[in-house]
């Protein structure tokens, strides 16, 4: 068994260049184009952002070392292993 497109679905190429290769200059100046266009965040918004993962990773390890702890106890107390 084969499959087919439906006739109306042409299959996309991609765009032909007319050159041959890479054009460093052009990539280089569509980049910084791009860069320019980019909302960069101020250094407060960054500031902020920064100091609201470092909380939630600190939350994040309490949490994580004390659920850890209760199951320590739990397997001590069940199987009596353990220090």
């Amino acid at each position: 068994m084969s499959v087919s497109t439906p006739k109306d679905e042409s299959r996309k190429t991609a765009p032909q260049k007319n050159g041959s290769g890479f054009n460093l200059v052009a990539y280089v100046r569509d980049v910084r184009a791009e860069a320019k266009r980019v909302t960069w965040p101020t250094r407060r918004n960054t500031l902020i952002t920064s100091g609201a993962v470092l909380v939630m990773v600190t939350v994040t390890c309490i949490f994580f070392f004390i659920v850890d702890q209760v199951i320590g106890l739990g397997v001590r107390e069940l199987f009596g292993v353990g220090g």
